[in-house]
């Protein structure tokens, strides 16, 4: 059977950081407060689109596997926040890379990459297609009410991107396995409410859309879900969790994190963790800690990877990859995202005050 080979892969940050201290100065909490409960440190604020976002990564993947855009077959692009609903945005990055195929989004919340990469293996397996780009790109700050603590520290901005090439080997490679799951009963304990068709276009307040959960709810059926994924991905395989030499989960809190890996059985040090830079970018997290991982030097020739997500929907995913023997890009890519001459509380102050005024009118 064809394998699904990561070939090249690749990251977007915007250059704004919003740290633990900037968001002491506009609400109750601290660093300690913060880095306690979530891990997080700091989180990038974009100040361009996502399809920006996605196309620095997508670039800088195919640098990686030294190819062009002109060779792709497919791209699929995991987001929950597109700068356009009509038309997608991966026809702008597809514009953008020079590419001529099929583009979708995808919209799986956090599970959407791992989503993405189950599509494109079983595209290439199928014979179908031989060459897939597949990205997740989020520029969640959009959403946040920073009059709520809760959401406003957790989430951040980015992108990562990955190559995905059909290759013959004499071993199995590449993806190995995927399982994809939802849970609907259950969707509305993570939402944003209030967007979308359902606006009411002629009401003043409609613009009062924000990210909202149930914290406590959703953390237990993020690990009750991821687990049971893993260990499918892992049985199907005929693989025990002993067998695995890292595994990246989705970055969206080090408790998940902690209480996930416990759950499953893996040593912390199989572990990668990134979210202390980061936060929770979403569909980007296990891209961005893919290029982490392999530029901190803790994936290997041959390493077998276990990734797993969990998101709104409730959508949940897992992956098993077996890595090839290449570790390092075939090329660079020197592109990168306009300047921006603000810093990250600048470019939130409007959405500062905007939630301040919103949350003062509804006391009164």
């Amino acid at each position: 059977m064809p394998c699904a080979e990561i070939t090249g892969w690749g990251k977007c940050l915007p250059p704004a950081v919003l740290k633990n201290q900037d968001l002491a100065s506009i609400m109750e909490t601290s660093d300690e407060w913060i880095m306690s409960r979530t891990g997080i440190a700091q989180r990038h604020i974009s100040h361009v689109g996502t399809s920006e976002l996605a196309s620095v990564a997508a670039q800088k993947a195919l640098a990686a596997a030294g190819i062009k855009g002109s060779s792709l077959d497919m791209i699929f692009l995991a987001t929950a926040s597109p700068d356009t609903l009509v038309p997608n945005i991966a026809s702008t990055v597809q514009a953008n890379i020079q590419a001529s195929c099929p583009a979708l989004d995808i919209n799986a919340a956090c599970s959407g990459f791992l989503y993405g990469l189950g599509l494109a293996t079983a595209q290439i397996q199928s014979g179908q297609y031989r060459r897939i780009l597949v990205i997740g790109a989020e520029r969640l700050s959009f959403y946040l009410n920073w009059t709520l603590r809760e959401s406003a520290v957790l989430f951040g901005d980015g992108a990562g991107a990955v190559v995905l090439e059909c290759t013959e080997q004499n071993q199995p490679c590449g993806v190995l396995g995927y399982a994809l799951h939802n849970e609907p009963a259950r969707r509305e304990i993570l939402q944003v409410s209030g967007f979308g068709t359902n606006m009411d276009k002629l009401n003043p307040q409609a613009m009062a859309f924000f990210l909202q959960f149930e914290g406590r709810e959703i953390f237990k059926q993020a690990i009750a879900d991821m687990s049971k994924l893993g260990h499918k991905v892992l049985e199907e395989n005929g693989l025990s969790t002993d067998e695995i030499d890292i595994i990246i989960p989705h970055q969206a809190n080090i408790r998940i994190i902690d209480t996930l890996v416990n759950k499953l059985g893996i040593p912390k040090e199989k572990v990668f963790i990134n979210i202390k830079n980061y936060g929770n970018t979403s569909a980007a997290t296990i891209p961005i800690a893919l290029c982490d991982a392999l530029e901190a030097g803790r994936i290997k020739p041959g390493d077998r990877l276990l990734s797993c997500a969990f998101g709104a929907g409730l959508t949940s995913a897992a992956a098993l990859i077996k890595w090839g023997q290449r570790i390092s890009p075939i090329d660079h890519c020197d592109v990168s995202l306009p300047s921006c001459d603000k810093t990250a509380l600048q470019l939130i102050e409007g959405a500062i005050a905007r939630d301040k005024e919103i949350a003062a009118a509804a006391q009164r």
